[in-house]
């Protein structure tokens, strides 16, 4: 087996594994929506 067909499938395997882990994220992982707040100073509003 050459060496670039065993280094092409290597990153094919890599790349499967990835994906499956992505598919496996989007599909276990619930994110909980939150409120964010962010307190803003009053120097960083005036003009300068």
């Amino acid at each position: 087996m050459p060496t670039l067909f065993k280094f092409v499938a290597f990153l094919a395997v890599v790349g499967g594994l990835v994906f499956g882990g992505m598919v496996a994220l989007v599909t276990f992982v619930n994110p909980e929506p939150r409120e964010m707040i962010e307190i803003v100073p009053p120097s960083k509003l005036a003009p300068r």
